[in-house]
């Protein structure tokens, strides 16, 4: 991968600026007309065309300085997409912990999507899908089976990536029928009131299974948890409790983002007299894999 500035393209691209959606489809056409068609990379590519007139010494502090430092078309950079900078379905309002289920990189860490048409049906391959590598510092929102997390996690904002808290594990010894079931581990274990555990492995009691739960307190050897297990089957034998979210639950995140893209054309600028200069247009490419 070349050198990337993360810094913000100096005004952003919104009116004012031409914008581009394509696929990158490849198609060869038989001698009986018949068409076939590979899809290169199953998200809209965008490119931008974007003028700037400033005074001389502007230009030179912000746009041919950005030009100069990342060499031209070789270094990318951070843009803002007036129409596309948000998680949101619509690309523009406040993105919520719940509007993209995450991509699984490994335990504990999950890569920041968006999924684009999902107001209808996909065809076989499913919907479009833009990996963000590049959001916005504090605005990432994260969700673990419905419920938001507001803590336990960390944002690398120069890759996207969600990572969870180190896991903290036990193997249980015991579950309560009781309206909060309360949690034996046979020993001292690792949790404290406020967080929370997903529950798996229990024999007997298996409606339990699957479930994560809000740690309401704790005794040395025993956690209480906010689950009703009173109807329950009798608890015999097995299970973990873990804090970190499990390969089985579906974690879901939104966020604002800038996309990673580069100079796709040379920087003219022309005098209009006195201390004016004008770009002319400036082609600006995203990098699908920055």
């Amino acid at each position: 991968m070349a050198e990337f500035l993360e810094e913000l393209l100096p005004v952003q691209v919104r009116l004012g600026a031409s914008m581009d959606e394509d696929f990158s489809v490849e198609v060869v056409t038989a001698a009986s007309g018949s068409e076939y068609r590979r899809l290169l990379h199953a998200l809209p590519r965008y490119r931008w065309r974007v003028k700037y007139t400033l005074l001389r010494s502007e230009i030179g502090a912000r746009i041919q300085s950005l030009h100069r430092r990342a060499h031209g078309r070789y270094a990318g950079f951070r843009v803002s997409c007036q129409d596309d900078r948000s998680t949101h379905a619509d690309g523009v309002s406040a993105p919520t912990a719940l509007d993209h289920p995450l991509t699984r990189l490994s335990a504990g860490v999950y890569q920041l999507v968006k999924r684009y048409g999902v107001g209808g049906t996909p065809i076989g391959i499913g919907y479009p899908t833009r990996t963000l590598f590049k959001p916005v510092a504090g605005s990432a929102l994260v969700a673990v089976g419905g419920t938001p997390w507001a803590t336990g996690w960390t944002l690398d904002t120069t890759t996207g990536q969600i990572a969870f808290s180190a896991n903290l594990t036990k193997a249980i010894t015991g579950i309560s029928k009781a309206a909060s079931a309360v949690i034996d581990f046979g020993s001292a274990h690792p949790f404290t009131p406020g967080q929370t555990v997903h529950i798996s492995g229990v024999s007997g009691m298996t409606q339990i299974n699957g479930q994560r739960a809000a740690i309401q307190s704790s005794t040395a050897n025993t956690i209480t948890v906010a689950i009703n297990s009173s109807g329950y089957g009798t608890y015999t034998s097995g299970g973990t409790a873990n804090s970190q979210p499990q390969s089985t639950e579906t974690v879901t995140g939104g966020c604002l983002f800038d996309l990673p893209a580069r100079f796709d054309s040379a920087l003219q600028v022309a005098s209009l007299g006195g201390e004016v200069r004008d770009t002319g247009e400036i082609d600006i490419i995203e990098l699908i894999n920055p």
